[in-house]
């Protein structure tokens, strides 16, 4: 969970001054969001028993009926069914707050609620179900999602339902709300980079439960998961800054903190099935992709106000691809045995597979939803207030107040009449 207040101080600290109370809030209110139709029914229909083809769960679980008493997990390791269910949780959390990234310091706050309940519903849970619901989780004899289960594709943490999914929503949200007024001429400078250090940071430290954790006990494989995530993470700063260095002049610290991102994205869907060199190797090559990716944005002409494509859906493509290459059974025996330890293409085609059908339905959907939802109560803030300051048009506050001034909505306190002042 605290991987979101993280993600907001991240994001904050990225915007203008003027955006950063707006940017926190669009992202920490997908805790409020999120949370609530999970347990109403999001669990159900992403881990339920299948109900359609691999494509959907069943409503069984709907307001988290018959889960007290079960468990997940290997037969001397058992965790309770609403401990994986709460963990889970905090993984479709932070999806849908990585969308505020691409339409940052543009976004009205009440339709944004409204497309994160439908973008939760409509694309996350039916991604989510393809990858992490495997057969006879719901019980003996349950089926699960396609993509896990008959595919045969391979994600340990979320590289397809987490990562890519977000890039790629990401990219359909930039495009349907439309650039900055003045972008790219006018570049908005980060106001608050400790913000963006500190944030960095603590994603970082959540980042090794999100992965570790996802092997639900304290083992070796868990341990495995959490000494890659370090390392994948740790080698792509390095990465990003070598591009900066040779590219601009110098390394900055937006970069380090943007390239320990795109690191621990990359290694997400993998850290559980390869060593810690090929951790390493992704995360090198992670931060370097990613690096370049960021000039995208400006040869297309989509404003990705915060990088989440070049990030999140470039990272994960690279992670999610590269299972094929560094896989090996040695770490997993569940796994399989990518390029370069004797398997062959096979697992490698069937991570692109998974990687190019998440993508697309990602894309197609999201642009689908964000367009209904601007046409019926408009998406973007008007052109005066993202001029003169979102946060108080949205929100009738100021992230750092230097007249002294009452809050609008507080109630002051009556002096009686005669009294002293």
């Amino acid at each position: 969970m605290f991987m979101t207040p993280g993600l907001a101080l991240f994001y904050g600290g990225m915007v203008r001054s003027r955006s950063v109370l707006n940017v926190m809030m669009l992202t920490f209110v997908c805790l409020a969001v999120v949370g609530t139709l999970w347990v109403l029914y999001g669990y159900s229909l992403a881990f339920g028993s299948d109900a359609f083809g691999g494509l959907i769960g069943d409503l069984a679980h709907a307001g988290m009926r018959g889960l007290s008493d079960v468990g997940v997990g290997s037969a001397g390791q058992r965790v309770p069914l609403f401990a994986y269910a709460s963990f889970q949780l905090m993984f479709a959390v932070i999806t849908v707050a990585l969308l505020v990234g691409a339409v940052a310091e543009r976004t009205r706050f009440w339709p944004w609620v409204v497309f994160a309940a439908v973008w939760f519903t409509a694309v996350y849970v039916p991604v989510a179900h393809w990858i992490f619901a495997v057969d006879g989780f719901g019980g003996p004899g349950s089926a699960g999602g396609w993509m896990v289960n008959r595919l045969k594709a391979l994600d340990f943490a979320g590289g397809t339902a987490v990562e890519i999914n977000s890039g790629a929503a990401g990219l359909a949200l930039a495009v349907v709300l439309g650039r900055r007024h003045g972008w790219p001429h006018h570049q908005a400078r980060p106001h608050n980079l400790p913000f963006v250090m500190f944030g960095a940071g603590l994603l970082w430290f959540g980042w090794l439960g999100f992965n570790a954790g996802s092997a639900l006990g304290a083992t070796p494989l868990a341990a495995t998961a959490f000494v890659n995530t370090m390392a994948a993470g740790a080698t792509a700063v390095l990465g990003w800054l070598v591009v900066e260095q040779l590219r601009d002049g110098t390394p900055t610290t937006l970069g380090g903190a943007s390239g320990a991102v795109a690191g621990l994205v990359a290694i997400t869907p993998a850290c559980g099935y390869v060593e810690p060199l090929g951790a390493a190797a992704i995360g090198v090559a992670a931060g370097v992709v990613c690096a370049l990716a960021v000039g995208l944005k400006y040869r297309f002409g989509f404003d990705d106000s915060l990088d989440v494509v070049a990030v999140h859906g470039v990272g994960g493509l690279v992670g999610t691809v590269l299972i094929g290459v560094f896989a090996t059974r040695g770490v997993n025996p569940a796994g399989a045995d990518g390029l370069l330890y004797g398997g062959g293409a096979d697992q490698l085609w069937r991570q692109c597979v998974a990687a190019a059908v998440t993508l697309v339905y990602s894309l197609v959907l999201t642009y689908l939803i964000a367009r209904v939802i601007h046409w019926l109560m408009g998406f973007r803030v008007h052109h005066d207030a993202e001029s003169s300051g979102i946060d108080e048009a949205e929100h009738a506050e100021s992230g750092y107040d230097f007249r002294g001034g009452a809050h609008p909505h507080a109630v002051t306190e009556r002096v009686p009449s005669g009294s002293a002042s």
